[in-house]
C-alpha cells in the first residue's frame, strides 16, 4: 500500500466520514460516483470508491497463482494453487541461455494455467463476466493472462490494481478482495 494511504471498507466509510466531520466541524463533502472530496482547514481526503459488483480477482506471481469472482464482498468462486518459476542464475554462457529459456517455459506454462481457471472462473462462470477487476502481484504476468484471447472480455473492466501482494494462496485472495474493495483514502494538503 503506498505510504498516506489508507484503505477503509466501504460498509465502515460512513463512520469513518462522521468522525472527520466531529473533528472539523467546518469540513466541506463533494461526493460523486467513484470519488468523495472531504476538504477542512489545513487538509483533507480524496476518497476513491471501486463499486464493481460481482467483482473477479486474478493474482499471479512467479510462485503461485489465485483467481476468484465475489459477490456483495464474499467470494463465491475460486482457484489457488503454486506453479513454480526458476529465479535468475549466476551462471554464464550456455547455462546461463539454458536457464533462462526454462524459466520463459515455467512462466509460459504459468500464464497458461491461469488463463484456464480465468476463463473457466471468470469468462464462462455462471455468474457472467464481473463488473470489475482485480489485478496483483506480476504486473508483466498478469498484463500476459489479460492478453490471452480467451480473456479478452476482461480486458476494459475497471480494475484496481496491487502489485505489492505476496506470492498468492486462499488467504492472500481473501486480503486482496478485503483492499480490492475497500475504499482508498489519500491525503490532500490545502495549498498555503
Amino acid at each position: 500500500m503506498p505510504a498516506g494511504r489508507s484503505e477503509v471498507a466501504p460498509e465502515r466509510f460512513d463512520g469513518w466520514l462522521s468522525h472527520r466531520l466531529l473533528e472539523h466541524p467546518e469540513a466541506a463533502v463533494e461526493a460523486g460516483d467513484t470519488v468523495t472530496t472531504v476538504r477542512w482547514d489545513g487538509g483533507g481526503a480524496r476518497c476513491e470508491w471501486f463499486r464493481a459488483d460481482p467483482l473477479g480477482l486474478v493474482l499471479i506471481r512467479r510462485g503461485g497463482y489465485a483467481v476468484g469472482l465475489a459477490r456483495g464482498g464474499v467470494l463465491q468462486t475460486s482457484k489457488a494453487g503454486r506453479r513454480h518459476v526458476q529465479g535468475r542464475t549466476a551462471a554464464g554462457g550456455w547455462s546461463q541461455q539454458r536457464f533462462a529459456r526454462r524459466r520463459e517455459n515455467q512462466a509460459d506454462a504459468l500464464v497458461e494455467a491461469v488463463v484456464g481457471h480465468v476463463e473457466r472462473i471468470l469468462v464462462k462462470g455462471e455468474g457472467g463476466i464481473p463488473d470489475g477487476l482485480v489485478l496483483g502481484g506480476d504486473r508483466a504476468l498478469a498484463a500476459a493472462v489479460l492478453a490471452d484471447p480467451r480473456c479478452r472480455a476482461l480486458r476494459d473492466l475497471p480494475r484496481r490494481e496491487l502489485p505489492d501482494l505476496p506470492d498468492p494462496d486462499a488467504r492472500v485472495l481473501a486480503e486482496a478482495l478485503r483492499r480490492g474493495r475497500s475504499v482508498w483514502i489519500v491525503p490532500v494538503p490545502q495549498p498555503s
